[in-house]
């Protein structure tokens, strides 16, 4: 742990707990949603056609009787794209309309643009599409047996795993099935879009890439970037499922903006949102696992295969970040990381927060778990055994882990500040006296890398206007979806100033304002887009300077911004006065910022390079309680401690920590995606798909940031905390293993993810012996 920086006793905005932006609107209410902007006298509404089939070819389409219905626009179908029927975001293998053959159940083939939603969504239905259905490939194993990748194998690794595990004295090998995840974001897919003069479109999304949307809207349309202007105030939840997914939705009601002449707004029902948008990747990890008398791993070797859907679509990062995080925490000498990027008839799986690496992390925390039980010793102690360290420092794909000290110091903190060991022994107490009720512990660390793993993304624009009488206008690439970024980046701004947080007007991020801008993904919203906007402040600042300096005849470098106001010698003007004697001096108040992430190199191709400008750590301990007669889990206690460097804005970070938390914990535990044999979702709906409720979440819940400045100059020192307390949920698998175990501790305990109450029964009657299979 570092020791606090002087400097940041003189800082008065940041690090502070301050409330979210939109938090007093969230709780009246108010806060605008896409849907809740006024829409423009004679906007119109859309509603998709979807395929009834999830493979097969197109013979005929009669949309005859769908234009016939009273308040229909337009129907429109591939024939009516003017530019190119494509909205994947790289690899062109995504149809805005299926023109030919589909490729998933639920994949649009046309839209119906008429004065109302219901009017829209009623017509729809009468489509007659006649479909010439072959069977679908749904599961990993089909797609496997297929033979369908929708790209290239990929690996890499370190020595010669299959030689060291063919000389290995204890040798482990298994399988984990891992389940994918719907993003069940609060406010679903929408966009409006509202045609302007000249060609100009104006698309309102709801979108972590405003720029993604602006460019595939523009390829649709065939028109340049620069005619289509895209807005995002803020999100309802994104969770990465608006990153490349939303594009859809924009170009659809782009399409028809352009086709109609007028405003034309599309707000998907949950149900076919469910079916249209990808999930998380579900996995199948086959690994084998070589190590010594102590549990410590010498050699390592793991298959990945991601069931993709139907194209690429960001499957090249998603799974390679699954490899870069197959190892975790852990040095390994001898090291394989395999993947396949397997094509099945599903619709196209996509980011989610952690972006393949939750994945990755779970099957070796699960291997983890299984050396543990073979040798005798507490998982915990394995783990530690196998941390980074000096000399063993190399991470599988070529990286040094320069901050091998921090993770080993963090456990030890949270072992003792959870009371681990006696849990552990009253566990164990508790298990000997009843047979029904079992109770598992476990504490799992966390290191995820920080950085877009596809280089140039690694960058970063901002906005910043003073006006003259000292209010600040901040407009950046970053999107707001409830994570607290425009906040954290608007204090950045008013530190740098030295003026109130409230002096900073946030203000929706715009393509037309800061372009060509990254995702809010990977976790790296505050590290870009805070130091390009205090770029861009103190830039303004410093010519403010010069005007103060210049007044009072005194050196620049002794003038100084605080409290509202600037001081110099036996000077002081209020920032407002000083604003506007800088405009009659004729001097720039607004400026650009621009950023990008120093020390990046990784090459794909080479396998060599680095991929992350540094790692986020955590850890947490969690307690559970199962029932081993229906195969119900409570979570009775987390216990968290994670390390987000300096904090910008710790309350902000506890509640993404608390959040992320309980998210990976439903992706582990009631969150299960259920396709039947012909590639329908059967779980589209919160009736069937169980995402945790306030009920789940451990009463007992203790979260605390662990003290430790970033040692790389990021803003303010800080760490990203977006992504990685997703995976401290693994922490509550690992914990129901632990349960599960006690019933034969001779045996590896047969769990695949999600550990739903009805797998949870067949493990444990499994493990009884009342059951020769798990189903």
């Amino acid at each position: 742990m570092t020791k606090s920086d002087p400097a940041d006793d003189a800082l008065v905005i940041v690090r502070r707990s301050t409330a979210h932006d939109s938090a007093s609107l969230h709780v009246q209410g108010s806060a605008t949603y896409i849907d809740d902007i006024r829409e423009p006298s004679g906007t119109l509404h859309i509603a998709p056609g979807l395929s009834p089939v999830a493979r097969g070819r197109i013979l005929s389409m009669d949309l005859d009787p769908v234009r016939a219905v009273p308040g229909v626009v337009a129907v429109l179908s591939a024939k009516d794209i003017p530019g190119k029927n494509d909205v994947s975001p790289a690899f062109g293998d995504d149809e805005l309309f299926a023109s030919t053959e589909v490729v998933f159940h639920g994949q649009v083939i046309f839209a119906v643009v008429a004065t109302t939603r219901d009017i829209a969504r009623r017509a729809a239905t009468l489509a007659r599409i006649e479909i010439a259905a072959d069977e679908p490939a749904v599961t990993i194993e089909a797609a496997a047996i297929r033979g369908e990748t929708v790209l290239p194998d990929y690996d890499f690794g370190r020595g010669d795993a299959a030689a060291a595990l063919a000389s290995s004295s204890n040798l482990l090998s298994g399988r984990l099935e891992i389940g994918g995840q719907e993003h069940f974001y609060l406010e679903g897919q929408v966009a409006l879009a509202l045609p302007g003069e000249a060609g100009d479109l104006l698309v309102h999304s709801s979108t972590q890439d405003p720029t993604e949307v602006q460019h595939v809207v523009a390829r649709v349309l065939g028109c340049p970037d620069s005619f289509v202007t895209v807005e995002t105030r803020r999100m309802g939840g994104g969770f990465g499922g608006k990153e490349s997914q939303a594009s859809q939705t924009a170009a659809l009601a782009a399409l028809s903006a352009w086709r109609t002449g007028r405003p034309c707004k599309l707000r998907l029902d949950r149900d076919d949102d469910f079916r249209i948008t990808g999930k998380r990747h579900e996995f199948r990890a086959d690994w084998s696992a070589g190590f010594d008398a102590d549990g410590r791993i010498m050699a390592y070797d793991v298959q990945l295969d991601a069931r993709c859907g139907c194209s690429a679509d960001l499957s090249t990062g998603v799974v390679d970040r699954a490899m870069f995080h197959a190892a975790n925490a852990y040095y390994m000498p001898d090291v394989a990381v395999r993947s396949r990027r397997l094509r099945t008839d599903t619709v196209s799986n996509t980011a989610f927060r952690g972006f393949g690496g939750p994945q990755g992390m779970l099957a070796i925390e699960r291997v983890m778990d299984a050396i543990a039980h073979a040798t005798g010793r507490d998982p915990l102690d394995i783990r530690k055994a196998n941390l980074y360290a000096p000399g063993r420092d190399v991470t599988p794909y070529g990286m040094k882990v320069e901050e091998t000290d921090t993770l080993p110091a963090l456990l030890e903190k949270l072992e003792r500040t959870s009371d681990y060991r006696a849990r552990r022994a009253e566990i164990a107490a508790h298990n000997a006296r009843d047979p029904i009720i079992r109770r598992g512990l476990a504490l799992t660390p966390v290191q995820f890398g920080i950085s877009f793993t596809l280089v140039h993304m690694n960058q970063a624009g901002a906005l910043v206007h003073v006006y003259q009488d000292g209010s600040i206008h901040l407009n950046h690439g970053g999107t707001e979806m409830g994570q607290g970024l425009f906040v954290k980046v608007a204090q950045i701004v008013a530190e740098e100033f030295g003026v109130p947080l409230d002096w900073v007007r946030i203000t929706a991020t715009n393509t037309a304002k800061v372009p060509n801008t990254s995702p809010t993904a990977a976790s790296a919203g505050s590290d870009l887009n805070g130091m390009a906007a205090r770029i861009a402040a103190g830039t303004i600042k410093g010519r403010m300077a010069q005007v103060a300096a210049e007044m009072w005849e005194i050196p620049v470098e002794a003038v100084s911004f605080r409290e509202g106001r600037v001081f110099g010698g036996n000077g002081s003007i209020s920032f407002r006065d000083l604003a506007r004697r800088s405009r009659e001096s004729r001097v720039q108040l607004s400026e650009a910022g621009y950023y990008k992430t120093p020390r990046l190199d990784w090459d794909r191709a080479s396998k060599t390079g680095r991929p992350f400008l540094y790692f986020a750590y955590g850890a947490a301990c969690a307690e559970v309680a199962i029932d081993t007669l229906t195969g119900e889990t409570k979570v009775l206690r987390a216990d968290i401690l994670h390390d987000v460097g300096r904090s910008l804005n710790p309350a902000i970070d506890i509640g993404q920590i608390e959040g992320g938390f309980v998210q990976g914990m439903g992706w582990l535990t009631s969150e299960e995606l259920v396709y039947d044999d012909k590639g329908r979702l059967r779980t589209h709906a919160p009736s069937t798909y169980k995402i945790p409720v306030a009920s789940d979440v451990p009463e007992d819940f203790r979260v605390a940031l662990y003290d430790n400045a970033n040692r790389e100059d990021t803003i303010y020192r800080s760490k990203a905390v977006g992504e990685p307390p997703l995976m401290l949920g693994i922490s509550v698998f690992s914990a129901v293993i632990d349960a599960l175990h006690g019933l034969a501790p001779d045996r590896q305990v047969p769990l695949d993810a999600p550990a739903t109450p009805e797998r949870i029964l067949f493990a444990a009657q499994l493990l009884k012996g009342r059951r020769q299979s798990v189903s």
